[in-house]
């Protein structure tokens, strides 16, 4: 079994900023090693995420958008970034309704995970929407979108395409999956 244990820590020497920006910072740590040895750590700070499984009739929410660091447009979950002292619940009901229009009657915990952990400290929340009700979706200014509901064979078709690519949407259907065949969500608490 596999322990934690602090003589594979890396204490933090020094700290560079690098770059500070809207959503995210870069910092170059230097860090003393194990063995005494030092190494440079480059990593991204990101204030978190929110995502949500929304199921409706049978069918999953998703956005499909273009995401510019892959050049390809993306089937994804409703998702965004916590603002500054948001609890993650809050910014999944609030990123649903901003992204899709449909508000959630109840919310409930599925996981939470770390995006990228060997550069990133970006941890995902994810939730799952019940009892929707539709309103009218207030996208960023920014964000271009296309709301669809879809099956969960198309869901498995559109990860074979890789339309669907990213690990948080890629989870949204394996807990579909379970919730699907169970009637359970696993949640975390």
């Amino acid at each position: 079994m596999l322990k934690k244990t602090d003589e594979f820590r890396e204490i933090t020497m020094k700290t560079e900023p690098i770059f500070q920006g809207k959503v995210i910072s870069l910092q170059v740590d230097t860090v003393q090693l194990p063995n005494g040895g030092t190494a440079t750590r480059e990593i991204v700070k990101h204030p978190g995420a929110a995502a949500v499984l929304a199921l409706i009739d049978g069918k999953m929410l998703v956005v499909e958008q273009y995401r510019k660091p892959m050049e390809k447009f993306q089937i994804e979950i409703p998702a965004g970034k916590l603002d500054a002292g948001e609890e993650p619940i809050a910014a999944a009901a609030r990123e649903l309704e901003e992204e899709t229009g449909y508000r959630a009657g109840r919310l409930r915990p599925i996981n939470a995970f770390y995006t990228s952990p060997g550069f990133a400290d970006e941890k995902l929340f994810l939730f799952l929407a019940e009892d929707l009700v539709k309103g009218d979706s207030r996208p960023d200014e920014d964000e271009f979108l296309a709301v669809d509901a879809i099956t969960f064979e198309q869901a498995q078709t559109y990860i074979r395409e890789e339309r669907i690519s990213d690990a948080k949407t890629i989870l949204a259907v394996y807990a579909w999956q379970i919730y699907r065949l169970t009637g359970k969500i696993q949640q975390y608490e």
